[in-house]
């Protein structure tokens, strides 16, 4: 970006997560809801991963990586359903699971 270096830039999670939202888009998603819904899951983990890196306090932190978790298994059980129905590519969907279960390892111990 601009050289600005803001605390989310610093958490190795926000960085699987926006690996994991461009897997989603690569991953083209026919279904124009499962594409929607993949799309807005892995954008709100991008989001959460950011927002638990600025909260100060431990509680506020663990909710914002808590729903990050939940999003990136949303969109991954999105990418799943559209390639179980021939929406998407197979490989595509596997890489957005790899993603997301790799996120959902990372984030598991900055919830509790």
């Amino acid at each position: 970006m601009n050289g600005t270096s803001l605390p989310h830039h610093k958490l190795l999670a926000y960085g699987v997560a926006v690996q994991l939202l461009r897997a989603v888009r690569a991953c083209s998603i026919r279904d124009a809801k499962l594409r929607e819904e993949a799309l807005r899951s892995a954008k709100s983990a991008c989001l959460n991963c950011a927002e638990g890196a600025g909260r100060t306090t431990r509680g506020e932190k663990a909710r914002a990586f808590s729903v990050a978790r939940a999003e990136a298994c949303e969109a991954s059980a999105a990418a799943e359903i559209a390639a179980a129905c021939s929406d998407a590519a197979e490989e595509g969907a596997r890489e957005v699971v790899r993603l997301a279960a790799q996120l959902c390892r990372m984030l598991g111990p900055l919830v509790r």
